[in-house]
């Protein structure tokens, strides 16, 4: 009678059973079929009186089977999937329940990352002073608000996939201003503010052609990296955060500090820079005006909740002007998207892909296919092979020196080092695209010029052109032109010879005169204090 009763307590449980997929199951066939066991005949209501009521199946409470949206680490977790919808009995154990109403996923962005708010909030006065600073200033979080709207979608996905508070997606409003193409005076640079070393740490390429620092997806994978090394380090999210802007061994020193005087070693009790001690709070503050910008007069532009952009592939090396209107956006607009390609080319072995708004992505692919002038590039990467002044870079590559230094960024007086790559214009003879070794490693070198300064210097008896050449380390051709002498002319004793020495050998050759004692002077002293002289 148990056995009976459980059966019949299943089978009016198993519409909440999760569903197998048919393609596990084998097809049934008719020996299969016959060897099923008869279905449990129907349980009259005299029977189940019979039985103890400690062996009665207990009925299903429906408090278990409703939603708890607090429960839910993410908004996309409570999302009913249309390929297997979520439903119950209408009556179960003879109780009516109300059908599972599946949770409405947010229509705007604001409101998924409010909902996955995970960190502690942090209550001080530096709190309600950045408060009031940013709620003065509502034309300023406007611009930034705006200019975030092509990137925030990305970054709340990102961190939805690792399970990363909702808040680090507001990080960029207080590094960069979501500006990617930011640079501060300490040379960080990106929308993340990527010092060089921590970028190369996390392997951001900084070359002559692009720097990944800059680069929307690159730099939000290191930023999210970083951030997650650092929780893992400190297990706690504002230590970390502290860390990220101060750096993971300065805060690391300062918690050891705490613990040797048998201090408190929490965020608050650290002693540290004043941009430390304030970068939390400015984090809470823009936390708090997304939660609830009315309390602040804030007004926040609306960011719909789908992607503003798709990465789409290259496989030529291409102008930037040309990939912009092949896409159809304005030049601005494919820069904000593609910041790293701070050169008019973007080269394919270096830059795979490039973002463009969602529905202009399409419109790139077709235009690229039907490009048919067979040159997409109008620049390509030259490596040069000795160390060499402009002029004679620029003659070789065709361009004018000021184009060159322009476009390679190279200021006066400057030689180029052999082994740079140097970005010059493409001829039409050129078909192969630019190498993966130069656009993922190449580099500018160069050195000062050495300056040359005008002198004059006199002839020894029986001295020639070539003798004097020789004895200032210089070529004979070069004295004779600038003397307007053939190079074997004898010089008389004393004659001004016009020579063009490099401005560091002509101070050292000065200095030493200064120095050197007249000969003279020790040939007239008395043969004793010659003696002295020599003496130890």
């Amino acid at each position: 009678m148990a056995a009976a009763l459980l059966l019949n307590a299943c089978s009016t449980l198993a519409p909440v059973v999760p569903v197998v997929p048919v393609a596990t199951l084998p097809e049934p066939t008719a020996a299969t079929t016959a060897a099923l066991p008869p279905p449990p005949p129907p349980v009259a209501a005299a029977q189940m009186a019979a039985v103890p009521k400690s062996e009665r199946a207990e009925p299903v409470s429906t408090k278990a089977l409703e939603p708890r949206q607090a429960a839910l680490p993410s908004p996309q977790a409570t999302l009913v999937s249309p390929q297997s919808p979520l439903w119950v009995s209408e009556s179960l154990a003879g109780q009516t329940l109300q059908a599972v109403q599946p949770l409405e996923a947010p229509t705007e962005l604001w409101d998924r990352i409010r909902r996955a708010y995970a960190m502690p909030d942090l209550q001080n006065d530096l709190v309600t002073a950045q408060e009031r600073w940013y709620a003065s200033r509502p034309d300023y979080i406007q611009r930034m608000t705006e200019r975030s709207r092509k990137y925030l979608f990305h970054i709340v996905e990102e961190l939805e996939r690792r399970n990363m508070p909702s808040e680090l997606a507001l990080l960029p409003f207080i590094e960069s201003a979501f500006n990617p193409e930011a640079v501060s005076t300490a040379k960080a640079a990106g929308m993340w503010q990527f010092m060089p070393a921590t970028g190369r740490d996390f392997e951001l390429k900084q070359n002559v052609f692009r720097d990944d620092r800059r680069d929307v997806l690159a730099s939000t994978r290191a930023a999210l990296d970083y951030l997650q090394r650092l929780y893992t380090m400190f297990g706690d999210w504002h230590l970390a955060l502290a860390a990220y802007n101060w750096g993971e061994g300065s805060v690391g020193r300062a918690i050891a500090r705490n613990k040797r005087a048998g201090l408190a070693t929490g965020y608050e009790d650290l002693n540290m820079p004043a941009e430390t001690r304030n970068y939390v709070p400015k984090l809470q503050a823009i936390k708090n005006i997304v939660g609830s910008p009315a309390n602040f007069n804030a007004e926040l532009p609306l960011i719909e909740n789908h992607p503003y952009f798709q990465e789409v592939e290259i496989s030529r090396d291409i102008d930037v002007s040309l990939a912009a209107r092949l896409a159809d956006v304005k030049i601005d607009d494919f820069r904000a998207l593609n910041p790293s390609a701070s050169r008019p080319v973007i080269l394919a072995a270096g830059t795979r892909q490039i973002l463009l708004p969602w529905n202009n992505a399409e419109v790139f692919k077709r235009n690229f296919q039907a490009h048919n002038s067979g040159q997409f590039a109008s620049w390509t990467a030259w490596t040069v092979p000795s160390t060499m002044n402009v002029a004679e870079a620029a003659k070789r590559s065709g361009m004018s020196e000021a184009e060159l230094r322009a476009l390679n960024s190279i200021p006066p007086r400057m030689l180029i080092k052999a082994g740079s790559a140097l970005l010059v214009t493409r001829s039409a003879k050129i078909s192969e695209d630019v190498s993966m070794q130069v656009a993922d490693n190449g580099r500018l070198g160069l050195a000062p010029e050495i300056s040359h300064r005008r002198t004059t210097v006199k002839a020894r008896p029986g001295e020639t052109v070539a003798s004097l050449a020789k004895r200032h380390k210089l070529s004979v051709q070069q004295v004779a032109e600038w003397n307007k002498l053939a190079a074997t002319a004898s010089l008389k004793p004393g004659q001004s010879v016009v020579l063009f020495m490099p401005g560091n050998v002509v101070a050292s050759t000065k200095t030493a005169a200064r120095k050197a004692p007249p000969k003279k002077t020790l040939a007239a002293r008395p043969a004793s204090q010659k003696i002295a002289a020599k003496s130890p």
